[in-house]
């Protein structure tokens, strides 16, 4: 059983979950995730570890209210316990000998990019971040990001907050600008992932995505998490979920990720319905 040390909500579907893990918290580096399970019978869910704090015991998952039991998660509260969290699992975020990163994320992308940019301030390196929102009212972890970061960008769809426009404008104009990265970590929705790669090939910039395909096991047996990079089949829980972002085939993971959205709209409605029946 872990213990949900710390619970916040940071926007009306986005809710922060400090659990206490302390074999996880010992090993986890930046890019890894682990599995969660609500109870017994609850299905497991990948998230990417969000952050960790090795002395304390504890890992920090930030978790988008989008399915059934992400939604039950969303509803406990800080003293209750998880049945299961395992990991961690994955590949870390391997960047040598960089000395100027651009670190992208968008929307709850954020908060697995977050590390990221953490992990590099911490060793030195010069890091700019582009985060991108719809609107201003859902924009998490701001100050977080901004104490990792030599310069932060906030981008919105609408103008409400920061500038308004893509985060690939802002990412083209500081390329434009004449800005040398050695590496562009993008973090988010798939179209995002796909762009923010197109963006950077011809600068021949290397980009490095995290994917988070529908995911069973964790362990790659089931296939479930499969992709092509390369022209070749990887899985996204032994071999990821880091790939190389001008070697992904995008267009196929959105359809594998879109197959399910009919059940996941449906067990939504069930929970609201069973919330507001319980009030």
């Amino acid at each position: 059983m872990y213990k949900i040390v710390t619970k916040r909500k940071l926007n009306d579907s986005v809710v922060l979950v400090e659990v206490e893990a302390p074999f996880i918290a010992k090993k986890v580096l930046p890019g890894q995730f682990v599995i969660f399970r609500i109870d017994e019978l609850g299905e497991r869910v990948p998230v990417t570890v969000a952050d960790y704090d090795r002395e304390k015991g504890t890992i920090t998952m930030i978790v988008q209210t989008v399915g059934r039991s992400t939604i039950m998660l969303g509803n406990m509260e800080e003293g209750e316990y998880l049945q299961d969290v395992v990991g961690p699992l994955g590949l870390p975020t391997e960047l040598e000998n960089v000395k100027k990163v651009c670190v992208i994320g968008g929307g709850v992308g954020c908060a697995i990019a977050y590390p990221q940019a953490k992990a590099l301030h911490n060793d030195g390196v010069q890091v700019d971040v582009i985060a991108g929102f719809r609107s201003k009212d859902i924009v998490i972890i701001e100050e977080e990001m901004r104490a990792v970061a030599d310069r932060y960008f906030v981008m919105t769809d609408d103008g409400s907050y920061g500038e308004k426009g893509l985060v690939t404008q802002k990412l083209q104009e500081l390329i434009d600008a004449g800005n040398q990265y050695d590496a562009v970590i993008a973090i988010g929705p798939i179209p995002m992932m796909k762009f923010v790669s197109l963006t950077t090939k011809p600068a021949g910039i290397k980009t490095i995505v995290s994917l988070n395909p529908i995911m069973i096991d964790g362990t790659g047996m089931c296939g479930g998490c499969r992709v092509t990079v390369g022209g070749k089949t990887k899985f996204a829980c032994v071999d990821g979920p880091d790939f190389d972002g001008h070697e992904v085939d995008f267009d196929e993971l959105m359809r594998r990720n879109t197959s399910h959205k009919a059940q996941e709209t449906h067990d939504r409605e069930h929970c609201r319905l069973r919330g507001a029946h319980n009030g």
